[in-house]
C-alpha cells in the first residue's frame, strides 16, 4: 500500500498524511483526517490504519483535487479530474483494492491538471506580454509618425511661409510689420521706404547690382554683411528685409531720412 501511494506521489509520512502535487502539497494531519471521517481524536496523533488509514488517504486526496480545480487556469480541462473525484467520492464504501486504485489515478489526474494550469499561465502571461510589446511598438510607431507628420506639416508651412516672403508682395508686406513692429515707423515711413527698395532692387531678393555687386533688396554691399542676421541671407527676403531696415535705424535713422538721401547722391 505504502509503495503504491509513494509511487504515485503519495506519501504518508510518520503520524501526518501527505498528498503531492505537482503545484506543492496540501497536508492534513491525522486528527484533521479523522475529523472528515468522524472518528474521534482523543489525542493529538490518533493512530489510524487499516480501512480508516485508506479512508483519510482518500478524503486528503479529493481534498487535494478539489483545491487543484478550484484553482485551475480558466483555459485548463479539468473534466477529467472532476471525473475522478466523483469516483473516489464513496470511498466509505469503497474497498482497499478499490481505493488504491482511484486514489493512485486521482493523483496522477491531480498532478497532470495542476501542470496543464501551471504551463496555461505561463502561456497567457507569455502571450499578454506580447500582447503589450506590440501594442508598445504600435504607440510608438504611432507617435512617431505623428510627430514626422508634425515636422513635415512645419517644413511645409515654414517653406510656404518663405515662399510668400519671397515675392515682392510678401517683402513689402514683411517690411510694413516689421516697420511698425520693430520700430514704431508708419505708412508715411514705409512710403520712403517702399520708394527705396523699388529704386534699388525693386524688392527682389535675387537682385545684384552688375557695377558694384550690390546684393539683395537692401543692395547691401558685400552682401555677406546680411549673414549677421542670418546664414540664409541670399534665399530668404526676410532675412535681407531685418537687415536692411537695422542699417537704415543704425545710418539714417528713419525710411525717409534714406530715401532723401539717396535722391540727392544717387546711394544710401
Amino acid at each position: 500500500m505504502r509503495r503504491t501511494l509513494r509511487r504515485h506521489g503519495v506519501l504518508i509520512a510518520g503520524s501526518a498524511a501527505v498528498v503531492a502535487t505537482a503545484g506543492g502539497a496540501l497536508t492534513m494531519t491525522q486528527p484533521a483526517l479523522g475529523e472528515a471521517l468522524g472518528v474521534p481524536s482523543a489525542t493529538a496523533t490518533p493512530h489510524l490504519s487499516g480501512t480508516d488509514l485508506d479512508r483519510a488517504q482518500a478524503a486528503a486526496t479529493i481534498s487535494t483535487a478539489r483545491t487543484v480545480v478550484r484553482d485551475a487556469n480558466a483555459g485548463t480541462d479539468t473534466s477529467r479530474l472532476e471525473h475522478r473525484i466523483a469516483s473516489l467520492s464513496d470511498y466509505t464504501s469503497l474497498s482497499g483494492s478499490a481505493l488504491t486504485e482511484r486514489i493512485a489515478s486521482t493523483v496522477d489526474t491531480t498532478q497532470d491538471v495542476a501542470q496543464a494550469s501551471a504551463d496555461q499561465d505561463h502561456a497567457d502571461a507569455q502571450a499578454a506580454a506580447a500582447r503589450e510589446a506590440a501594442a508598445k511598438r504600435a504607440a510608438d510607431a504611432a507617435a512617431a509618425a505623428e510627430a514626422a507628420a508634425e515636422r513635415a506639416a512645419a517644413e511645409r508651412a515654414a517653406a510656404e511661409a518663405q515662399a510668400r516672403v519671397n515675392t515682392p508682395a510678401g517683402a513689402r508686406a514683411a517690411a510694413a510689420a516689421l516697420a511698425s513692429s520693430q520700430y514704431g515707423w508708419g505708412s508715411d515711413q514705409f512710403q520712403c521706404l517702399d520708394s527705396l527698395w523699388t529704386k534699388e532692387s525693386g524688392w527682389d531678393y535675387r537682385a545684384v547690382n552688375a557695377n558694384g555687386g550690390a546684393t539683395g533688396i537692401p543692395q547691401a554691399l558685400p552682401g555677406s554683411k546680411m549673414a549677421s542676421i542670418a546664414a540664409d541671407w541670399q534665399t530668404n527676403a526676410a532675412t535681407q528685409v531685418v537687415w536692411g531696415l537695422q542699417y537704415i535705424k543704425g545710418s539714417y535713422g528713419t525710411p525717409c531720412s534714406a530715401w532723401s538721401h539717396s535722391q540727392a547722391v544717387n546711394w544710401y
